[in-house]
């Protein structure tokens, strides 16, 4: 698998892995038309501290399990924004007031919003 489908399946592992601990807002955004970055973003929230790492921590799992091992983790500590990066797939899972307030819907605009049944 390469290319987008490697960035897809990855996607929808990540999405369904955050839905499994009720991850709230899911959203992908693709971005492979306005970035060198990597070709999706995947956003969600949740309601604490201790969900958000619970959240990372299943997405983490579920890529692993399919052999996709995270580059980079920023922010685990604090828990507000933790970003992890599988170079392919970017993701972000905020607590819901650094959700508003970095609001990356809006700042990745150009990217085209994407469906999970449409991956």
């Amino acid at each position: 698998m390469q290319g987008l489908e490697k960035s897809k399946e990855m996607a929808k592992i990540a999405c369904r892995a955050l839905e499994d601990k009720k991850g709230e807002d899911i959203r992908i955004i693709d971005i492979s038309g306005v970035s060198v970055v990597a070709d999706y973003f995947v956003i969600a929230n949740g309601s604490n501290a201790n969900q958000v790492k619970a959240l990372v921590d299943n997405v983490e799992e579920e890529l692993l399990k399919a052999g996709y091992e995270v580059k980079q983790t920023e922010g685990y500590g604090v828990a507000n924004w933790v970003l992890l990066d599988y170079t392919d797939i970017i993701v972000h899972v905020f607590d819901k007031e650094n959700r508003l307030f970095y609001d990356l819907e809006r700042i990745w605009s150009d990217g085209k919003t994407i469906d999970l049944k449409d991956l």
